[in-house]
């Protein structure tokens, strides 16, 4: 595939992509961006988890997949009906279109990330995402990776089932970033990472201002519209922590040479340190419309993938450090991540359970990460997991004494 897209230069070859996690946001903004250039992807394959299989049959027949995966077994007739019932709804005659194969069950994910194709996007949620990295890497397929439990998780296990270097393209708009900023230097030029935060609601805040903060409140983010776990993440900074834990795992740089910066216009979405004194950044507008382009067509970029910023208009952007005292998630994950043996993933799984604890009223904010530290102080030596059971063998540990500390308390 040619790399060079100078005036007369060849176009890069169409590439067959499956996606995992279609009916998601990332899922489904990556469909637009094959919808608006059939010249350069073509999706062979669509996995979801089953709970919106009405979605599924409409993107499956819209595109014309080879194959359609659901999580749950039991979405299976669910998931025919919804063929038939868009089929009609098209004007399609009885058995005038091909329905796609179907896969189903815990293991459908991971069998679609084995598909024949040249790009797996994994934008499926939680550690279930673990599995079909693993496959799509054996495969030896490019891995368009917006699964952050991948490599917080199982992040040993990601390093071991490479099959050639930069196998992975990373989706989150910090990591496509730095990626993008790597480009400009030779590896053992880098100094130091740079991640931005946003800083979510309570960017400024002090730890005594916020004990009474509400779920409704923490929900408020300022500029990036996502699920809810994600955004209370931000209102904590445990998304920006389990970033540093992603960045470490893809680039190979020590944690002591990654920092945050908080940056609440969300423009600049990292930037790298050189040893000679130069930082890069990578700035666009809000959108995860570049990285998952990116993700899709690495090294090539797509062309309008999505609005640049506007330079006839004056800009201000801020930077400022983050406020370990305020929000200790960052500097707990570093410590996790230097300490390895699982407890990236103990802190991945106690944080979930801790968050749908503050949803339901039973911990209060400050309670999540302080809870979390708790139970990666009792955690056992664990060995560093050389399996996926392994992995989850420690979530589950991690969220049966997550659940055993919260006990009774009320937010």
């Amino acid at each position: 595939m040619t790399q060079s897209l100078e005036p007369g230069a060849l176009t890069p070859a169409r590439r067959d992509i499956v996606v995992l996690g279609a009916t998601g946001s990332v899922g489904g903004q990556a469909l637009d961006i094959v919808r608006r250039n059939p010249d350069r992807y073509r999706v062979v394959g669509l996995g979801a988890g089953g709970g919106n299989v009405a979605r599924l049959a409409a993107q499956a027949l819209e595109l014309g997949v080879e194959v359609v995966g659901v999580a749950r077994a039991s979405a299976v007739q669910d998931l025919q009906l919804a063929f038939y019932t868009e089929a009609s709804r098209r004007g399609y005659a009885t058995g005038g279109f091909r329905l796609p194969k179907i896969v189903a069950g815990p293991q459908a994910m991971t069998e679609l990330a084995q598909w024949p194709c040249d790009v797996v996007l994994n934008a499926v949620v939680g550690s279930l995402g673990l599995a079909p990295t693993l496959a799509a890497l054996r495969a030896g397929r490019t891995l368009a990776l917006a699964n952050k439990e991948s490599l917080v998780a199982g992040g040993p296990l990601v390093r071991a089932a490479l099959t050639r270097p930069d196998q992975i393209v990373p989706v989150d708009s910090e990591h496509s970033a730095l990626a993008q900023c790597l480009r400009s230097g030779r590896r053992a030029e880098v100094r130091r990472l740079v991640l931005t935060a946003s800083g979510g609601p309570f960017r400024g805040s002090q730890r005594e201002q916020l004990t009474a903060v509400t779920p409704r409140q923490a929900l408020a983010h300022p500029t990036w519209d996502m699920g809810p776990v994600v955004t209370i993440n931000s209102a904590t900074m445990v998304n920006k922590a389990l970033e540093v834990i992603e960045a470490h795992e893809l680039f190979d740089v020590p944690y002591d040479r990654i920092t945050v910066m908080v940056h609440p216009q969300s423009v600049l979405h990292s930037m790298v340190e050189f040893v000679d004194g130069s930082t890069l950044a990578q700035a666009s507008p809000p959108s995860m419309l570049i990285p998952i382009a990116l993700g899709l067509g690495w090294p090539e970029r797509t062309a309008d993938a999505a609005p640049a910023l506007d330079w006839s208009a004056a800009h201000t952007w801020e930077l400022a450090p983050l406020d370990d005292a305020a929000f200790p998630a960052v500097a707990l994950a570093k410590a996790a991540g230097e300490a390895g043996r699982c407890r990236p993933a103990i802190y991945n799984a106690a944080n979930e359970e801790c968050v749908a604890a503050f949803v339901d009223g039973r911990l209060p904010f400050l309670g999540i990460v302080d809870t979390v530290e708790r139970v990666l102080a009792a955690a056992p030596d664990y060995a560093e997991p050389g399996t996926v059971e392994e992995v989850l063998d420690a979530e589950s540990w991690a969220r049966l004494r997550t659940n055993q500390l919260i006990g009774g308390q009320t937010g």
